[in-house]
């Protein structure tokens, strides 16, 4: 039985990248997740539906540009002033493909610096 394969590249569409997405919104008990990747915009996820696949958000994009990882409160956009950490997926050459974000709209969970 072949497998199917998921593939992460900077050209990933939202509908691509959607399982990552969800399996990492489950881990983290259902807290709101967004990814996308460097060409396209992707998805956020809140409460087991995905509610936008057309997302991009200021923090994805800094972390992005940066190729980090970004522990913030936003200023603007979708989770204006709800803490966040945002990561990047990498190549194999170490440049940043796609961007994952977990929202932490509890506030009682501290993000580690």
């Amino acid at each position: 039985m072949e497998l199917p394969a998921i593939k992460v590249s900077a050209d990933s569409t939202s509908k691509e990248i959607t399982p990552i997405a969800l399996a990492i919104h489950e881990m983290v008990a259902g807290l709101p997740v967004t990814m996308r990747t460097l060409n396209k915009k992707g998805l956020r996820i809140e409460m087991g539906k995905i509610v936008d696949n057309n997302y991009s958000g200021p923090i994805l994009e800094m972390a992005l540009e940066t190729n980090s990882t970004i522990k913030t409160t936003p200023k603007s956009g979708a989770y204006k002033d709800i803490p966040i950490v945002v990561s990047t997926v990498k190549d194999e050459n170490g440049n940043a493909v796609a961007a994952i974000g977990i929202v932490n709209v509890t506030h009682g969970l501290k993000f580690k610096h």
